[in-house]
């Protein structure tokens, strides 16, 4: 069973956000979009994430989408710190929201802790606009 990470989404107001953003960043490996996202530290799981896991963004509050990590790199910057580089894959997949405290970094997340694929949960249709949806959780209707 595949290994996730989780990272927060600083400053992001929704995925269309998100996917701006890292759109400007892409890079095309073998005709395949990937993104890079920079860390400070090395999973040291790095083989578990590898084997299918994903990166799951926190987004204002709530896990909202995943990307498959399809490769980990590492290496030292100019100042001699070390860095972690996180290859995404271009497709961001909405997830069931699921509400979840700040935290600094990356965490690992297991396969049973992970949210739905929000197709797989039976989210039919264009999904709510995000300041819809955070209304509708903090009424605790969704």
């Amino acid at each position: 069973m595949p290994l996730h990470l989780i990272k927060l989404s600083v400053g992001v107001r929704d995925l269309d956000h998100l996917a701006e953003l890292q759109d400007r960043r892409a890079a095309m490996v073998s005709g395949q979009p990937r993104i890079p996202v920079h860390t400070r530290s090395q999973p040291k799981r790095a083989d578990e994430i590898l084997d299918g896991g994903s990166l799951y963004w926190v987004i204002k509050g709530n896990i909202a989408a995943r990307q498959r990590v399809l490769a980990i790199e590492s290496g030292v910057d100019a100042e001699g710190a070390s860095f972690c580089l996180f290859q995404l894959d271009g497709l961001r997949v909405p997830t069931v929201p699921t509400p979840h405290r700040p935290f600094q970094g990356w965490r690992y997340l297991t396969a049973e802790a992970a949210p739905r694929d929000l197709a797989d949960a039976g989210g039919a249709g264009e999904p709510l606009p995000a300041h819809l949806a955070a209304e509708l959780r903090a009424l605790g209707l969704l």
